[in-house]
């Protein structure tokens, strides 16, 4: 029955596949497919978890998801359709983001509850046995997981009737697929139970590693980045208020300590810390549960008894929240050494003219107009400046530094639809490269003289010693 299930699931995918990839052009369907699959399989463990945790509402549940995926994949390609192509990651982006916000209330409420208080991680916890309860949760989960599937797809311009053939396709996937979970639940021990926080945390765990392959829906790199500019504007902030550089009671030595402040490991370590916590504090709850009293009973191997089935099952129930933390640990390994592959060619010497002027040519052994980042090496005087031109979505070529004005110089790369900070992993969309502000790269003004983009030397060589010299001295150990 599983394979009968898992083949109608092959075929759904590959003509869900063809439908997006019939109007682009521009990605093999067996490509695309595959980098689909690890999307599917987590969706697949989120509704078999469901199904687990929910044990009397399976059929609930089975429906709901179905429901929850053809309205994520059908709901998202309309947004696609209607709205520029940054809002739609902006959107999933925010509900994976609120889900993990839910995730660590509901693990402080978890920890709090295990000492003994009476209360409700939340409202759920009383209802979700109820029909209403367990469908809710298990489609708004295959909502968000639908979404992130059809993030993965080529974005295309949809016609009506390719999305009413999408969700066909996408119904009969998830109708295998659900299916396929259900008739593996059923083959799995009884005893092998899922608490409701134990089912939350797996199910944010599986939706976040499913996200973090993706670089404008992942979540941990943004988060690392947040952590380590927090703590370097506190620290700056510190410093100035308590006037630490005439402070009597810092010497020299200090400042080394100091200095592992201000560099990008911070970050990726306070970002472990935030990313880790919420699963761990749900295991910890689960551990501290009180056993059951077994004063009534007089004999002793009755008690025994009661004790150690008490015992096995809290074993159980600890199994997803501790294999949500290798989930965890998943999707910041997936963050932190993406498989995309940036586009970040070596730069080329270029010198200036008596003038001072750099000419390159828009034409010739290099297109500049051929959307892609072509970086460039200028010298003069002992300094070396990096730049590169571009030429955004919009047709507008720009001239921008190798870096920006608040981050270590380690440059840009170019992925589909944006570049990113080597630095602190910031994605910037191509429109608004050439546009002061943030991690943006630092726009240099040139001039356009017939087929030439023309740059002064002075004012490039300014440019950089200016808003790049000082976050150069940032203490970091590589990229």
């Amino acid at each position: 029955m599983i394979l009968i299930f898992l083949q109608s699931s092959v075929f759904s995918l590959n003509t869900l596949v063809t439908l997006k990839v019939l109007e682009s052009n521009e990605r093999d369907t067996m490509a695309i497919s595959l980098k689909l699959i690890p999307h599917l399989l987590a969706w697949f463990g989120i509704v078999l978890i469901l199904l687990r945790g929910f044990a009397g509402r399976r059929s609930v549940v089975t429906v709901a998801s179905i429901a929850g995926f053809v309205i994520g994949v059908t709901g998202t390609c309309i947004l696609f359709r209607s709205f520029p192509v940054a809002i739609p990651f902006v959107v999933v982006k925010s509900a994976l983001g609120v889900s993990f916000l839910f995730l660590w209330g509901a693990s402080i409420a978890a920890i709090y509850r295990s000492t003994g208080r009476g209360i409700t991680i939340f409202q759920g916890e009383r209802r979700g046995n109820f029909p209403l309860g367990a469908g809710i949760a298990a489609c708004m989960a295959s909502i968000v997981a639908g979404a992130i599937c059809t993030c993965g797809l080529p974005a295309a311009g949809s016609t009506l009737l390719t999305l009413l053939l999408l969700a066909v396709a996408a119904g009969a996937l998830a109708y295998a697929l659900a299916y396929s979970a259900q008739a593996l639940d059923k083959l799995l021990p009884n005893s092998y139970t899922v608490s409701l926080s134990g089912m939350l945390v797996a199910v944010v765990a599986l939706l976040l590693c499913s996200s973090s392959s993706l670089l404008r829906l992942d979540l941990f790199s943004p988060l690392s980045m947040k952590v380590m500019k927090g703590v370097h504007d506190f620290v700056h902030q510190f410093m100035e208020s308590i006037l630490i550089p005439d402070h009597l009671f810092i010497r020299s030595y200090i400042w080394k300590f100091i200095g592992l402040l201000f560099g990008k490991e911070v970050g990726f370590w306070g970002g472990l810390v935030i990313w880790f916590i919420p699963a761990l504090l749900i295991a910890m709850a689960i551990g501290f549960e009180r056993l059951p009293s077994v004063a009534h009973l007089r004999q002793g191997a009755k008690r025994r008894t009661v004790m150690a089935a008490a015992i096995r099952e809290r074993r159980c129930r600890l199994v997803i929240p501790l294999l949500s933390v290798v989930v965890f640990a998943t999707a910041a390994y997936q963050s932190s050494f993406p498989s995309v592959e940036y586009w970040d060619p070596k730069p080329l010497p270029i010198t200036a003219d008596q003038s001072g002027e750099i000419t390159i040519p828009k034409k010739g052994e290099i297109d500049l107009e051929d959307g892609k980042l072509h970086k460039y090496l200028f010298k003069q005087g002992g300094r070396e400046v990096r730049f590169f031109v571009l030429m955004t979505p919009a047709g507008q070529l720009t001239v921008d530094l190798d870096a920006c004005a608040i981050c270590k110089p380690d440059g840009y790369g170019q992925a589909e639809g944006s570049v990113i900070c080597y630095y602190c992993k910031t994605l910037i969309p191509l429109d608004t490269v050439g546009k002061p502000g943030g991690c943006n790269p630092v726009p240099v003004a040139f001039s356009v003289k017939g087929e030439n983009v023309v740059i002064d030397g002075i004012t490039l060589v300014n440019s950089w010693s200016t808003t790049v010299q000082a976050t150069a001295r940032v203490k970091e150990g590589g990229k």
